[in-house]
Formats: C-alpha cells, sequence, structure tokens
C-alpha cells in the first residue's frame, strides 16, 4: 500500500469515528441538549426547533395543536418553526417523529434567560448568602435549569452535554445564584414559568464570548481581527510543517509492520490556539453557539473583572459581543442586562476599576440594554460579593420594568446626565431621579470630587437641590470638572428615593488628572 493510501486511509478512519461520535451521526433523529424534557419555551416568540436526520429524512415535531415537518438536507440537517404561544403553567408533551420517534415531556412555556459571563455569574447559589436557607427553600416546579459545562471550542459546536432539570435544591445548589434569584424574581413578580441557562466561566475575558459576528462587524475591534488572523496563520503554518514528520512516521509504520516490529507513537499534532479557553470566539463556539437559535426573552451579563485596564475600549467589546449575539439569534433588539462591577481592592491603579464603569456605564446607550449598579452591595476586601439576592433583584427590576412593562418598578439608580457652572458650585442633573435624590445612610454624601483648568481634584461638598446636587469646594475658585466614585473602593452613598445607588462617573475626560485622596484617608 502507497504512503498516501496508508496515510489517507488513517485520517479517514479519524472522521469516521469522529463522525459517529457527535451529532451529525446518521440512523436516528436527533436533537440537541438544548431541547429536551422539561424544558421551558418561550412565550410569544416563533420557536425553532432543530436537530439532524438522515438526508432526505421526514421529520415532523408535534407540540399541543401545531404541527410542522421538514426533510433533512443533504448534511443531515434540518429545522422546523412553531408558531408562538402563550405562556402555560400546564406540563406537556411534544414528539419528533422521524424514522424513530422522540418523546419530550414536562414542557412548560413562560420566559428563557440566558445567564454568562466570568466567576460572579458562574458564583453558585452554594455559596452566596444564606445559602442552607436559599437552598432548602428552592423548591420551585416552574424553575427550569440548564447548566452549560466548560468546554471551549476552535469552531462552532452542535452541541452540549447538559439537560433541562426542574428547580429543586439539589439541582439549584451547583447553579449561578445571580440567574436563579433574578429567575425567582420574575416568576414570583409575573406567575409564569421561567428556564434559565447558565454558561459562564470564571477568570474569563470578553473575547472568548464574542462570535465571529461580533468581531466582524465592529471596526474599533481591528488589534482583535489581526490577533486571531495571526493565531490562525500561525496555526496553519505550524501543521504544514508538521506534515515532513508525519509523512517520516508513516513511511517508517509500514517498515516496522512489514518487518513485524513495534511501531512508535505518531507526531503529536501542534495545540490549536482557538481551543483554548482564552482565545477569541472559543467560549462562544463551545458554550453558546450550541444553544441558539433557542427561542429566549433576553441575556444576564456579569463580566469584566478580567478586562480591567482596558477603559473604554472595553465598551467597543460589548458592543461587539451584545450585536454578535443578536445576530446570531436573529431575535432583534434582544434584552441585554449586564451588572456594573463592585468595588475591590485589585492593586496600585485605583482608577482602572472606574474607567471600566465608565465603559460598562457607556453601554448604556446600545438600545434595549439595561445595568445593574452594585457599588453599595459589594466587599473591596472579595472580588466575588455574597449579596447575589441584591444582583439578581436588580437585574430583575430592568426587567421587570423596560421587558414586561410594569410601569411602577423603579429600575435603576441616578445616572449623571449633565453639568452647569453656577459661580464657584456646580449642579450635576440626573437620569433616573425622579422624586428626588438621598443619602442611603442618612449621612453627608461621599466621594465627589472637584477641579479647576489644573486638574487637581480635591475632596468636594455635594448638596442634594430636588433632583440635581449642588457641588462644591473653598479650594476650587473656579471649578470645571467633577468626579463620583472615581476609585476601586468607593462605596458612596447617593441613591434615588427608591434605593439604588448612583452610578460612578466623570464629567472630565482627562488622562493627567491628579486624583483627589480616597475617603477615609
Amino acid at each position: 500500500m502507497s504512503n498516501f493510501r496508508f496515510l489517507r486511509r488513517l485520517l479517514l478512519s479519524a472522521v469516521i469515528i469522529a463522525g459517529v461520535s457527535g451529532p451529525s451521526a446518521r440512523a436516528a433523529v436527533r436533537l440537541p441538549a438544548i431541547i429536551g424534557s422539561h424544558m421551558v419555551l418561550q412565550a410569544s416568540s416563533p420557536l425553532t426547533i432543530w436537530g439532524w436526520a438522515e438526508p432526505g429524512e421526514e421529520v415532523t415535531v408535534a407540540f399541543g395543536d401545531d404541527k410542522a415537518s421538514t426533510k433533512a438536507d443533504a448534511g443531515g440537517n434540518w429545522m422546523v418553526k412553531l408558531p408562538a404561544m402563550q405562556a402555560s403553567r400546564q406540563p406537556r408533551e411534544m414528539t419528533i417523529q422521524g424514522a424513530n420517534t422522540i418523546l419530550l415531556t414536562d414542557i412548560l412555556v413562560g420566559e428563557v434567560w440566558l445567564g454568562s459571563g466570568q466567576s460572579n455569574m458562574e458564583w453558585p447559589v452554594a455559596a452566596a448568602d444564606h445559602a442552607a436557607e436559599e437552598i432548602k427553600a428552592a423548591d420551585h416546579p416552574m424553575l427550569r435549569l440548564f447548566l452549560v459545562p466548560k468546554v471551549p471550542s476552535a469552531t462552532p459546536a452542535k452541541d452540549v452535554q447538559a439537560g433541562w432539570t426542574v428547580c429543586t435544591p439539589d439541582t439549584v445548589r451547583n447553579f449561578s445564584a445571580v440567574a436563579y434569584f433574578f429567575g425567582r424574581e420574575v416568576h414570583e413578580k409575573l406567575d409564569v414559568p421561567v428556564g434559565l441557562i447558565a454558561s459562564s466561566w470564571g477568570g474569563t475575558r470578553i473575547e472568548p464570548w464574542i462570535p465571529p459576528e461580533g468581531f466582524a462587524e465592529a471596526p474599533e475591534l481591528a488589534a482583535e481581527r489581526k490577533q486571531i488572523e495571526t493565531l490562525r496563520a500561525a496555526y496553519q503554518t505550524a501543521l504544514k510543517n508538521k506534515v515532513p514528520e508525519f509523512k517520516a512516521w508513516v513511511e517508517a509504520a509500514e517498515k516496522a509492520l512489514a518487518a513485524g516490529s513495534e511501531i512508535s507513537d505518531p507526531p503529536t499534532p501542534p495545540a490549536d490556539p482557538f481551543k483554548a479557553y482564552g482565545a477569541p470566539t472559543s467560549l462562544y463556539n463551545g458554550m453558546i453557539h450550541p444553544l441558539a437559535p433557542f427561542a429566549m426573552q433576553g441575556v444576564l451579563w456579569y463580566q469584566g473583572e478580567a478586562n480591567r485596564g482596558q477603559a473604554m475600549h472595553y465598551h467597543e467589546l460589548m458592543k461587539a459581543l451584545i450585536h454578535g449575539w443578536r445576530d446570531v439569534w436573529g431575535l432583534g433588539n434582544l434584552p441585554f442586562l449586564f451588572v456594573q462591577l463592585a468595588p475591590y481592592r485589585y492593586d496600585h491603579n485605583a482608577t482602572a476599576l472606574p474607567e471600566l464603569w465608565e465603559a460598562q456605564a457607556a453601554t448604556l446607550s446600545v438600545p434595549n440594554t439595561g445595568m445593574a449598579v452594585t457599588t453599595d452591595i459589594g466587599n473591596p476586601a472579595d472580588i466575588h460579593p455574597r449579596n447575589k439576592q441584591e444582583v439578581g433583584r436588580r437585574l430583575a427590576r430592568w426587567a421587570l420594568a423596560k421587558v414586561y412593562g410594569q410601569t411602577d418598578v423603579v429600575y435603576s439608580g441616578p445616572i449623571f446626565d449633565s453639568l452647569t457652572v453656577e459661580g464657584k458650585q456646580v449642579r450635576l442633573k440626573f437620569k433616573y431621579a425622579e422624586g428626588g435624590l438621598a443619602s442611603r445612610d442618612g449621612k453627608p454624601l461621599t466621594w465627589f470630587s472637584i477641579a479647576g483648568a489644573d486638574k487637581k481634584f480635591v475632596r468636594a461638598k455635594a448638596t442634594i437641590d430636588g433632583e440635581t446636587l449642588l457641588v462644591e469646594s473653598p479650594e476650587v475658585e473656579a471649578p470645571v470638572a467633577v468626579r463620583f466614585g472615581w476609585h476601586q473602593l468607593a462605596e458612596p452613598n447617593l441613591t434615588n428615593q427608591a434605593g439604588l445607588p448612583a452610578s460612578p462617573f466623570r464629567t472630565d475626560d482627562w488622562s493627567d488628572a491628579m486624583s483627589a485622596p480616597p475617603e477615609g484617608e
């Protein structure tokens, strides 16, 4: 047998083995894991059901009074659409009929949300405040959980190894606390079933979660696209350079077989850099892509610690993430709610975190987004604040008000709007300050500083004047700029009448300013 034919046979065998073990294996109708018993289907949205079968095989999906049929394409892929349905607490069955029949049971119709990010989203209920009591009380048959395992991928994966479970004390223990507390609040307020998908990985940057579509559509991410191209080219070169080594091994293996000798191990192929969990697109490929286009209401995002130091560039990365996921799902301006990080003592760079806060707040300019501020419920000594209950509730406030139309819900704390200089004072106006501003603890407002044209900030006195603030310092005769909470340890006490905290901000864009000393020093 020629070397070429022998090598081709080896490669063909590998392809066959991989094919039999993956979703593209033939001989039976199959479904992705996200479509299964105990799932929640998104209410009021057309439903996409998909899977794999023998090429040309007819597949029929039936759910309630609705039925749709199609034929698998040449690659064995099939997809059908079911009409939008009203929320229902009544468990129902779905049948998928091809050469074989799949019966899915205990299916509800309600609200589906995907929670993703790094460790603060991954943080389980078992490690949250009052964990024992929360777990004991987590008997919610109308809440359903889907936990995606940590698997990066160099290419878009078709499936994940997971399944839907009913929320019980056993199943909630290791589930995302933020997602669970959010879902519980939405379930209780709307009285509808809620499906929660958790797909997160501690310590990860945002770049691995961004799909190719997100990078491609963002002119500001040219450096990231260049990095991807460089990594891909280097990997292809490494593969090409490895071919002579493989050829030499094949020749040696043939000689060893002919002589009845022992065959040495084959050469190790070069590592694919895009299989690493830190590589751009790798976590999207392995942990998000297999979920689309499963219909859902929106996304919860809690991430940014690993990108601290990128300042406003993180805003561009967030836009790429949001637009990229929206493109993949094809659901228009899919609601995207995110958490502004809590204070934490990172290192000597005390303003790197405020600069990230600024980038997160700027992302509110993207349509149909919302932000939960957490400066008052963190722990500067712990990067993983344990009060995940309040984080979930604040995200739920945004959802209840902006997604579900509950007009009586206050969903945001004060957000800086504009500045007016009035002599030696600066007047600050805010969004979401209806009814007036307040001090959380009744004490004078904290973490304000003011500067003149010399860019030297000093601590300032801030006085509430209805829905505005007057800021001043006897050390600054001609004020120009104000900063609020501009330090990684800042836990300021400014709120609105609903008790929701104000987001830190600065009114300047100076990179060479001298910061005021932090509170307490």
